[in-house]
This record gives structure tokens, sequence and C-alpha cells, in this order.
């Protein structure tokens, strides 16, 4: 049997595009929910500091965090990263040990 999965996923906006990608990250948490392996899907934003963004996920299995991956609506985000995100995504994918 396929153990949960934990992912955290931290952005950080481009001077300027803290509301569009804001917009963009809020616009995955109702079809990400929907998603039958997905457990959590929570969006956070740090205090005190607009734009930097991150994503606690759980996520039933590896092959559903892979499904989920693979979505149209995670494709687009993807495309735009380039545009919206200054660096690269930190994206730690996390088992249980106890």
């Amino acid at each position: 049997m396929d153990e949960p999965i934990v992912v955290v996923a931290e952005v950080k906006a481009k001077p300027g595009k803290e509301d569009a990608l804001r917009a963009k990250l809020l616009g995955l948490i109702e079809p990400t929910r929907a998603e039958e392996g997905c457990i959590q899907y929570d969006l956070h934003e740090a205090a005190g500091e607009p734009g930097r963004l991150l994503f606690y996920e759980i996520w039933r299995s590896k092959p559903d965090l892979d499904q989920h991956l693979a979505t149209p609506y995670l494709q687009d985000l993807f495309a735009a990263i380039p545009e919206l995100v200054e660096g690269d995504p930190r994206i730690v994918i996390y088992r249980r040990i106890a």
C-alpha cells in the first residue's frame, strides 16, 4: 500500500506580480481539492511579506501526486512561473516517519 505524501512548495512573487501570482495560486484550490487523491491542499502567505506563498499538501499516494502534476491547470501554472516567480520554486516532498 502506498503511503501518504506531504509536499511543501514555496514561491516568491517577482516585484509587482504579487497579486497576479496570488490569484493564479488561489485558482488551483477548488479543482485540486476535488481530485480523488487530495487529502489536504492549503495555501499560506508569509505574515508581513506579501507575495511569499507556500502550499502545504497531503496526497494519498505518489501516483495521486503524479496525476495532479499532469493536470492542465498545473501545466498552466508551470508555464506562468517564469513571468510571476522570482527564482526557482522550492519544493520538498516529505514522508511520515513517526
